[in-house]
């Protein structure tokens, strides 16, 4: 549960560091994303950043910020943990790809998805959580 709640944190101090006025009324963080979509070594994350998230940056920068906010939040209560977890993961191989040249990006990706893997494994749902109380996933 310590670790659920720790990278509960994680996810929502990196909703707090977030520019909002940026992030959601420029698309500040979405332009940001596409410049290093621009020069990616793989070809497939230019093309299906340019498929889907240029053409939509504002709806697509709410997903983001307040996909942030909702892993933090869930974990950090432990509601709906183990899509929360899943779903963390997700985000962070989104973001390790979009950054794989970025080394020190990585170390925050890499570790934030080990501590899910673990949290998950270890079923972080079953003490100290929402889940636990409304008997969810087997709590």
């Amino acid at each position: 549960a310590i670790l659920r709640i720790g990278l509960g944190l994680w996810w929502v101090k990196s909703f707090a560091h977030k520019d909002l006025g940026g992030w959601l009324k420029r698309g500040s963080g979405i332009e940001w994303g596409g410049s290093v979509a621009e020069k990616h070594k793989w070809a497939f994350v230019k093309t299906g950043f340019d498929k889907v998230v240029r053409p939509h940056p504002i709806p697509m920068a709410y997903i983001v910020v307040f996909s942030e906010l909702a892993l933090g939040l869930g974990l950090v209560l432990g509601f709906l943990t183990p899509i929360a977890l899943v779903a963390g993961i997700l985000l962070n191989l989104l973001y390790l790809v979009l950054m794989i040249h970025d080394w020190a990006e990585q170390g925050q990706n890499l570790m934030m998805i080990l501590a899910a893997v673990v949290a998950f494994g270890t079923h972080a749902w079953a003490v100290w959580s929402v889940d636990h109380l409304l008997h969810l996933f087997g709590a």
